[in-house]
């Protein structure tokens, strides 16, 4: 799985009115439609073809699916027909409920809506078959190009279509949908929560009904007030419960839409009912105040009016409250921004990102529970420095998303079991070290490490520093990520992702040994047995002593140097010229390969010969070279075993290059420190 470069520095927030076109071909909607009339053709798209591999990736479609355009399906198509409503949602047969929910959300806010499906679209004079959607994706708006043709069996839609057979818009929305994640079979289970952020770029917070806080009616009732968009469902205890219906007509394991929440005057007091819909478009609720209980007869007709109450068979219905809480057991709430859920005073809420990967060997270290690698995960530092208003704390919403997991289902990507801890700065800068991790806990964490695509929280803490830890639960598993801080005041937020710096000696100039030790004339002996009467060594001489002494090296696992490493030092070694080694040179080679032999030891903790990968960024510091993430992922793909385990010879290898490089940085930076410019000839 690819993973590149990601500048760690904090990204201003997406405003989606520069959403990004995504064709391969580099034009927007209005150029490619253009194009398309100009030419007096309809629009294929050859990103999403119609064919099989863009419904299904797992396996051949279990029926003989038909692709039609609208217009042959229908005579008088429609894009939206009567405004775009809720009931413009029937679910077909894929297990995309949490995607409608999340669409019939969309359409209880005009302004959002038209943002997701812009409006200006239609089958009339300009149709060119082609029609565009905005999404919202890890701090970008994209605008995605699709054409109209749609899966059909025997002349019908077979995945989501409106209650009115002529009306296209949901259906056009759900394959522009489908595309962004790479098939319609990626879109089967999901959360709600996923597609509400994808339609708004807000930020979700989930509530278990059963431990909600007493406020909750109040909660909900200013949500919905706010165009927040609210889901909710039911658990199930297994498998086999999915989709099973209980006795009151609701169904377990289903993404349902939260619509309305109203108080209704009946028979002289208040009660405080809750409309949910189901995106079947069908199945309802059958108990007290169901579309044809007798409750409703209690309510005065304008009243009735007022909640749009009508008996129809379309998915939706009211029920109470307290119903409501002894039936349902999640709430999904997407807020459009952070303050949605806090009192009536609107205030704006401050928002940083982060962009980050855990990659397997060097920074996808787990959670607490595994010490010995922890730390190497991300670090980044949240810096709270004003208190909430009339507040002694610091209020904060941290959101941690995995990126394009849906996308990579054809991969056999799931999601992955993600979460974050949250420390007191030592207040000292740089990577902090396993030590750190071990003698301090936390002052804060997710609430659960989970397997969905983000987990948020809110939290109070004091102003001061902290540091965020973004992890996966196990080691070594590969993702890139996008963190969110939403702060009421300014936050400061820095990755603590270290600066490239070296810190090495003067390189030194050979001079003879005024006494020799025994280690010496060992040596002495061996290399004139092998160079000869010259008294130097080839690269090919350098590589039979090296490999002779470094297999009887105790307490390292050494396979084998190459010729090509020793013709590297000879490069970092030789002040002559000549390409070989004399043997004042080659004793100052053997002082610094000592010297890289205790680092080496020094960091295999468990005395096995090899050095964890993880590891490897401390050794390099102790060698003198400060490293990024990004560099020190590179040199762990490079050089370490599929176990994350770094034999001597590939250590020795890599210091070798690092310090050909850094000589030859340090020789054209004399004027600055930060950057050399080149030549053609250097």
């Amino acid at each position: 799985m690819p993973y590149v470069y990601q500048d760690s520095k904090p990204r201003p927030v997406a405003r989606p009115g520069g959403a990004r076109a995504t064709h391969s071909s580099g034009k927007g909607y209005e150029e490619l439609k253009r194009e398309c009339l100009r030419r007096g053709v309809l629009f294929e798209d050859s990103d999403f073809p119609a064919c099989n591999s863009s419904l299904f990736f797992s396996e051949n479609p279990p029926i003989p699916f038909v692709w039609k355009r609208p217009g042959d399906i229908v005579k008088d198509p429609k894009f939206i027909l009567g405004g775009a409503t809720r009931t413009d949602i029937c679910q077909g047969d894929l297990g995309d409920c949490w995607l409608l929910a999340a669409i019939a959300s969309l359409t209880l806010n005009e302004k959002t809506l038209a943002r997701v499906v812009p409006l200006d679209q239609n089958f009339g004079p300009d149709y060119a078959g082609i029609f565009h959607f905005q999404f919202w994706q890890h701090n970008e708006w994209l605008d995605v190009v699709i054409d109209d043709r749609l899966p059909t069996f025997k002349g019908r839609l077979v995945f989501l279509h409106s209650a009115e057979l002529n009306e296209f818009w949901s259906a056009l929305l759900e394959k522009a949908y489908a595309k962004l994640n790479g098939s319609y079979e990626s879109l089967k289970g999901g959360s709600t929560i996923e597609a509400m952020e994808d339609f708004t770029g807000g930020i979700g917070e989930m509530y278990d009904v059963k431990a909600a806080p007493d406020n909750f009616y109040e909660i909900l009732e200013k949500a919905l007030k706010r165009c927040s968009m609210v889901g909710c469902s039911i658990d199930t205890s297994s498998a086999a419960e999915s989709e099973a219906r209980t006795p009151f007509g609701l169904v377990k394991g289903h993404a349902y839409s939260v619509t309305g929440i109203e108080e209704v005057s009946c028979r002289g007091r208040q009660v405080q009912l809750i409309r949910i819909r189901n995106p079947w478009g069908q199945v309802e609720w059958n108990g007290p105040w169901s579309d044809n209980s007798p409750e409703w007869r209690s309510v005065s007709p304008s009243e009735q009016r007022r909640l749009s109450q009508a008996a129809r068979d379309d998915g939706e219905f009211w029920m109470t409250f307290e119903d409501f809480k002894v039936h349902f057991d999640k709430v999904e709430i997407c807020k459009l921004t952070p303050d949605a859920l806090e009192d009536s005073t609107a205030h704006k809420w401050e928002v940083t990102i982060h962009q980050g990967s855990w990659v397997r060997g060097a920074t996808a270290g787990g959670c607490r529970n595994f010490l010995e690698t922890f730390w190497t995960n991300p670090q980044i530092k949240l810096h709270l420095t004003e208190k909430d208003d009339g507040q002694d704390d610091c209020t904060f919403i941290a959101a941690l998303m995995q990126k394009d997991r849906r996308k990579l289902k054809k991969l056999g990507a799931e999601m992955l079991t993600i979460g974050y801890s949250i420390y007191e700065s030592p207040g000292r800068d740089g990577h902090l070290g396993k030590d750190f991790f071990r003698y301090h806990p936390s002052k804060a964490r997710s609430k659960t490490y989970i397997n969905l695509r983000e987990v948020s929280h809110r939290f109070k803490l004091p102003p001061g520093d902290y540091i965020l830890i973004p992890t996966t639960f196990e080691p070594h598993q590969e993702a890139d990520f996008c963190l969110r801080i939403f702060s009421e005041k300014k936050a400061i937020t820095e990755d603590l992702d270290e600066n490239v710096a070296i810190d090495l000696p003067e390189p030194l100039h050979p001079t003879p040994s005024p006494q020799e030790t025994e280690e010496e004339k060992q040596f002495r002996a061996l290399f004139e047995q092998i160079s000869g009467k010259d008294m130097e060594i080839s690269a090919e001489e350098l590589e039979y002593v090296l490999n002779a002494v470094l297999k009887r090296t105790k307490n390292i696992k050494f396979k084998n140097l190459s010729l090509i490493s020793c013709r590297n030092i000879i490069s970092l070694m030789d002040t002559s010229g000549n390409g070989k080694l004399e043997f004042s040179e080659f004793r100052l080679f053997w002082e610094k390969m000592k010297k890289w032999i205790s680092i080496f030891l020094q960091f295999d903790f468990d005395k096995s010969g090899s050095m964890s990968s993880y590891e490897l960024r401390g050794a390099l510091k102790a060698a003198g070279y400060q490293l990024n993430n990004y560099l020190l992922q590179l040199i762990v793909l490079r050089y370490s075993d599929e176990q994350f385990q770094i034999e001597f010879d590939d250590f020795l290898n890599c210091l070798i290059r690092l310090e050909n490089a850094s000589r030859v940085f340090q020789a054209l930076s004399a004027k600055n420190k930060e950057f050399i410019n080149l030549n053609i000839g250097e």
